[in-house]
């Protein structure tokens, strides 16, 4: 790439020497809701920003230059931002946690913001229509469930790369209305606010869009704010679909403090059939435990599809890049060992080494050996038995009768080895005893009495 000046409202200028970025400045002006084009090719000279590349968590950065010089002189703090919108996080939430696990392996401090205050009002980002709006008791309670998820993947401890956790609604529950509207109000302007993704989206479909989430990037802007006067942060990550608002929050320290803070966005990870990362066709596939049985969990990093192996190893483990590559490399049956590998080194890192252990003996004993390994989901019935129908509805197997009828009558369903379509069938096994009951060839659990 040759030295160019963009033209545009994110007017860019690079000046390159010898293939080295010497210089990037990024121009953030009145249309800075819109996205600029994605950055490739560009090398780095600190850690953070190489490790971020290398591992293809770049998409998009507010100041290259500045950040590279930066990270390579100083511990940077950094944060990202999770509203509790459920009472566990999913593996689509899991390419962001790994954006702050990057940075405190280079060096860096990273911050986790729970959307306490933020989530009371729904971020439209993304969204067709309103967020059902939480209560403070169900708010509470989610966050207490998520919290987890951080202690097996981030360092919480008093140095300097210590991860912290902190909740918004400590800050944004405090402000006064007034006070929000004569401090912040006059940095946003409906011109700008109205040319953001999250806005446009919406309006451009006729679809509603409340008052109360026209807020919501307000107030993420405030957070980048609050935690730039109080911890130093200089750097917000996020996905590429939280662009708009991070540069709100760039936008915000620069015209009431003058102070310089920096962004950075991760593309949008989808598979390799195009669908978006965190659900599959049973439902999303959670970090808790207890939303999620972890063989379940390893289960669907075994399933990766064979050309998301080397993004995936990537993204989500801290494998050697040069044993990434000899692993994706792999072609035929052999790449199968690979998806083994990403299973067991995810599930290590989100439920942990024994979670990850038992998963692969299960899988193992259960398709290698026909058996029924003793980490499957399992459903205790009483001395009446249970329908089978039922059973796939308690199981999570099937969403509603309807569908665990269709199920059945598909020939999808089987006890013991053997094909059942009878949804009056009753699932009975002897005191003592335990049946395996199927669907497909990939979701299997334990009946017992």
């Amino acid at each position: 790439m040759g030295n160019a000046i963009a033209e545009g409202p994110f007017a860019s200028k690079t000046l390159w020497a010898s293939g080295r970025l010497s210089h990037w400045l990024f121009a953030l002006t009145a249309h800075a809701g819109k996205r600029p084009p994605a950055m490739t090719d560009i090398s780095f000279d600190s850690d953070l920003l190489r490790l971020l590349s290398e591992r293809g968590h770049l998409h998009q950065i507010t100041d290259p230059g500045a950040l590279d010089a930066l990270a390579k002189k100083e511990v940077v703090t950094g944060y990202v931002g999770f509203d509790p919108t459920a009472p566990s996080l999913h593996i689509g939430n899991l390419a962001s946690i790994m954006l702050l696990r990057r940075l405190q392996q280079a060096g860096h401090r990273p911050i986790v913001i729970m959307g306490g205050g933020t989530a009371k009002v729904g971020d439209p980002s993304g969204k067709d229509e309103t967020r059902q709006l939480l209560t403070e008791e169900r708010l509470a309670a989610n966050i207490a469930g998520i919290k987890g998820s951080f202690e097996r993947i981030l360092r919480f401890d008093d140095s300097e790369t210590g991860a912290i956790l902190i909740d918004n609604d400590d800050w944004l529950s405090e402000l006064g209305y007034i006070e929000l509207l004569r401090s912040v109000g006059p940095h946003f302007t409906l011109n700008r606010m109205l040319t953001f993704d999250s806005v446009k989206l919406r309006l451009d479909r006729e679809q509603p869009l409340s008052f109360l989430e026209f807020n919501y990037m307000i107030m993420q802007a405030y957070d980048f704010l609050v935690l730039a006067r109080d911890y130093n942060c200089r750097l917000q990550l996020g996905g590429s679909d939280q662009w708009g608002n991070i540069v709100n929050g760039i936008e915000l320290n620069r015209r009431i403090d003058g102070r310089e803070v920096y962004g950075f966005t991760a593309p949008l990870i989808t598979r390799a059939d195009g669908a978006k990362m965190g659900k599959s066709v049973d439902g999303a596939i959670w970090l808790n435990e207890d939303q999620l049985p972890a063989y379940d969990f390893w289960q669907y990093w075994r399933n990766t599809d064979d050309r998301d192996v080397g993004k995936f190893l990537r993204l989500f483990t801290d494998l050697p890049l040069d044993e990434i590559a000899r692993l994706e490399a792999l072609e035929g049956a052999e790449i199968n060992a690979a998806k083994v590998v990403l299973a067991n080194e995810v599930t290590a890192l989100v439920r942990g080494l024994e979670a990850a252990k038992a998963a692969e003996a299960t899988a193992s004993e259960t398709f290698a050996g026909g058996g029924a390994g003793e980490d499957l989901p399992t459903l205790s019935v009483g001395a009446e038995g249970l329908r089978v129908g039922a059973a796939l509805t308690q199981l999570g197997f099937a969403a509603s009768n309807g569908e665990a009828k269709r199920k059945l009558a598909e020939g999808a369903v089987k006890l013991e080895g053997e094909t059942v379509t009878d949804p009056g069938l009753v699932i009975s096994p002897s005191q003592g005893t335990t049946l395996k009951l199927s669907l497909g060839k990939k979701r299997h659990a334990i009946i017992a009495f």
